[in-house]
């Protein structure tokens, strides 16, 4: 495949209805463009049909689809690349579908920035704008899923913001740096890992928000705070890895696991999902401190080297 300008990758896992949705959008916007552009689909073990549907449609939609066991996002990824054949990688959710304008955009931002040292762009990836709740409206913009309100400088943002739900990169440059690390289980940190790693070696993070995508993804409170463990865990093995990061992964924060501490969780959950009901009663203070509860109490057990159960799917 000579002279293709873009790889978009996507890892997928038990999503089929969705997945087919943003495969959709990205056929769309390719065919709008002069560029030759590549999808290349990961099924990361799924169990809901997806593999057979992607046999039966792969070929008729132009996708050069591969099959892995449940081996989790970063395998499904560097899988993704090892079939790639873009100069550029775009890595994208199998829940966030692209609006219009969204690939030619990042094509356009490399074009015009790319640089001896590799950019990276990070496009904007929000929740559809009926029934945002404040809680979602948070992680987004303020909290852990993401922090798009929290960039300061859109040419030069820090490693932390690298979120592969919308983000590309010169595909070269990424097979240098070794891709993602396969020790992490779950998808939390392996991405942030690789951006620390990258930004280290000269590659720059850009923001272009108008590169944008629509996240469908029905999260709830429980179920966040369950991703957040699992987040502390990942945490963990990124600790290990770069020591010099331990203040930065909230590893002198970590506190005793008491009954009390149980105590506050739940009560903090239960305050929440009250509060969600009525608008302006959660302060952001209490969205921050019910997740870094429960990401603290993850990092503990990673720390500890806790075999308790792994929520493997935000």
């Amino acid at each position: 495949m000579a002279g293709v300008r873009a790889s978009v990758v996507i890892p997928t896992f038990n999503r089929l209805r969705d997945l087919r949705t943003v495969i959709a959008a990205v056929v769309r916007q390719i065919a709008e463009l002069p560029h030759r552009c590549q999808v290349v689909v990961v099924d990361d073990g799924s169990q809901d049909g997806t593999g057979p549907w992607l046999d039966v449609h792969g070929a008729d939609l132009g996708l050069t689809v591969v099959h892995q066991s449940n081996r989790g996002p970063a395998r499904a990824r560097n899988r993704g690349v090892d079939a790639a054949h873009g100069e550029i990688v775009l890595f994208l959710g199998d829940d966030t579908e692209p609006q219009p304008g969204w690939l030619l955009e990042h094509l356009e931002a490399h074009r015009l920035h790319g640089t001896a040292g590799g950019i990276a762009v990070l496009g904007y990836t929000g929740f559809p704008a009926d029934g945002v709740s404040p809680f979602l409206r948070w992680i987004n913009e303020y909290g852990a899923q993401f922090g798009y309100s929290l960039i300061e400088r859109p040419t030069d943002v820090p490693f932390n913001f690298f979120y592969t739900s919308n983000v590309s990169l010169p595909r070269p440059l990424f097979r240098q740096l070794g891709g993602f690390r396969e020790d992490f289980p779950a998808a939390a940190w392996e991405d942030i890992e690789f951006a620390f790693r990258a930004t280290r070696s000269g590659l720059t993070l850009r923001y272009l928000p108008r590169a944008r995508c629509v996240h469908h993804h029905r999260i709830r409170v429980g179920s966040f705070c369950a991703r957040q463990r699992t987040s502390g865990r990942s945490a963990a093995i990124f600790a290990g890895l770069h020591p010099e990061l331990e203040s930065f992964l909230g590893v002198p924060c970590v506190r005793a696991q008491t009954p009390i501490r149980r105590l506050i969780r739940a009560a903090l959950r239960g305050w929440v999902r009250t509060a969600e009901l009525i608008p302006g009663m959660a302060a952001d203070r209490m969205y921050r401190r019910l997740i870094d509860e429960h990401y603290l109490l993850g990092l503990s057990e990673g720390l500890a080297g806790s075999n308790g159960p792994v929520f493997t799917r935000p």
